[in-house]
């Protein structure tokens, strides 16, 4: 079922003495996404992400705009009536229900010809729980479940209708790290088995990057860019996204252009031909330094760290404008890397460095050599 979002608005009321305007957390927000892919939210808090979940599934109105669900018109429709599963942060189970009670409530819900009995119910919710790999725990309350097995509890019970498109919520954010990992695989196994489309919402750039097939990166309710994680990562449209997508984050520098020569401080890094003389923002991801005694850009080194098929070296520079005030430079722990060393030199890979207006923030379209 594909998904589309013709020129979305939500906007909330002024509230309180201070607050002097209307405040727009969606904001002519235009996207279809494709039928049966999983597509990944992203953005800080307060980017808007969640409020368009909202909006698709019914739980908010929108100020402007209209939502489709294939050529359906569900704009004005109740969320029951979308045909939609709703997976929240906090699960949202009922813990006096045991496991087989909670994934089985959306269908006590059906009337008509869609009413089932208590046997095809009991059917369908362990057919659901074999999916989310729970069909042993159904005799439990939620009590007594683990977060992981929670969260799969609260995905059955999205799934037991068969919806049209599944919602996830930041789904992953109250798991440690290790059973984050495990439950996205578990997310995208299900969602490539059942074909439903899905859009899952999430401020966490590596789950996003790691599940989705397309990512919307948004900005104070703005889509900044959409496209596969992959792609948008290698070609940022402007440096929010540069610097929201990467971990370690973007390294970012002062640069100059004169003459058809990219200069960070007094170093000439890279021939930057076509470009207009003038300061520019530079971004080089981590993976874009290459150890080399000769190479131009001279920093200083302030440690070593070893993470085993990789070392980080952490340097400063006095054109460095990155948030953290260091330089994150990645390179294979194969590399020749002195740990005591005052000073390390680098050259650049110009396929991972990237030029930005330095009023606007816009990305600069060059060819770097």
């Amino acid at each position: 079922m594909k998904v589309i979002l013709q020129n979305l608005t939500k906007t909330f009321p002024a509230r309180g003495k201070k607050a002097s305007a209307d405040v727009t957390a969606v904001d002519n927000f235009s996207f279809e996404i494709p039928d049966g892919k999983l597509i990944g939210l992203l953005g800080p808090s307060g980017c808007g992400k969640s409020t368009t979940l909202s909006l698709i599934c019914g739980l908010q109105k929108p100020t402007s705009g209209k939502i489709f669900f294939g050529e359906d018109d569900v704009t004005d429709l109740p969320p029951e009536n979308r045909g939609v599963g709703m997976v929240f942060q906090n699960y949202a189970l009922y813990p006096h229900l045991t496991v087989l009670g909670n994934i089985t409530f959306p269908l006590e819900n059906l009337r008509g010809k869609d009413k089932m009995s208590r046997e095809q119910m009991n059917a369908k919710a362990k057919e659901v729980a074999a999916l989310v790999q729970i069909e042993n725990l159904l005799d439990r309350k939620p009590s007594e479940l683990s977060g992981g097995q929670q969260q799969r509890v609260a995905i059955a019970r999205a799934l037991v209708k068969m919806p049209r498109v599944l919602l996830l919520d930041e789904p992953l954010s109250n798991l440690d790290a290790r059973l984050r990992l495990q439950t996205r695989e578990e997310i995208r196994r299900i969602q490539n088995e059942t074909g439903i489309t899905t859009v899952f919402v999430t401020h966490d750039q590596d789950e996003a990057m790691s599940i989705s097939d397309m990512i919307v990166v948004m900005k104070s309710g703005v889509v900044q860019q959409i496209g596969a994680p992959q792609a948008v990562y290698n070609d940022p449209a402007n440096l929010f996204v540069a610097k929201f997508l990467g971990t370690p984050p973007i390294n970012v520098f002062d640069g100059t252009v004169r003459d058809g020569t990219l200069y960070i401080g007094d170093a000439a890094v890279l021939s930057a031909p076509g470009i207009k003389d003038g300061e520019v923002t530079v971004g080089v991801r981590p993976e874009g330094f290459i150890p080399d005694g000769n190479g131009a850009l001279v920093c200083r080194q302030n440690r070593v760290e070893v993470m085993g098929r990789d070392v980080s070296v952490i340097a400063s520079h006095p054109a460095c404008r990155t948030e953290s005030g260091v330089i994150r430079a990645i390179i294979s722990a194969e590399s020749d890397i002195s740990a005591v060393a005052d000073t390390v030199s680098f050259s650049l890979k110009p396929n991972k460095v990237f030029l930005f207006d330095r009023e606007m923030e816009e990305r600069i379209p060059c060819k770097l050599s």
